[in-house]
């Protein structure tokens, strides 16, 4: 005999995959290294880490990879764009996008003409 659910009821949520973010991963890195050596086995069972992690993360930093990927855009030393310097980058985006649009269209237009002009040439040709 099959079990019918009711409706109403939602299966129980899968796991997400946890994310880290460069500067947790930094802090992590230095915590574990300045950890005496007996206690950095509890600093990854406070943080649910493997050793791996801060393998893996030591290096990217070293590589100077982790630094890179640091958010920039919070850091309170990051001057504020002015109104019309935002604007100026928009238009610029847009501007691209609309060259890129235009040459696409030159370019089919091209190739509709030479079709155009091939039809016609086969339509004389069987006159």
């Amino acid at each position: 005999m099959t079990s019918i659910k009711p409706a109403g009821s939602d299966p129980a949520a899968r796991p997400k995959r946890r994310s880290f973010s460069p500067e947790y991963k930094l802090r992590i890195v230095a915590e574990y290294d300045a950890a005496p050596k007996n206690e950095k086995g509890a600093v990854l069972r406070r943080e649910r880490l493997y050793h791996s992690h801060v393998k893996e993360w030591r290096a990217a930093r070293d590589a100077g990879v982790l630094e890179k990927l640091v958010d920039k855009r919070t850091s309170p030393a990051r001057p504020k764009k002015s109104a019309a310097e935002a604007e100026n980058e928009k238009l610029r985006r847009q501007v691209e996008r609309l060259e890129k649009e235009l040459a696409r269209n030159k370019a089919a237009l091209e190739v509709m003409g030479k079709a155009s002009a091939l039809l016609d040439m086969l339509s004389e040709s069987a006159d």
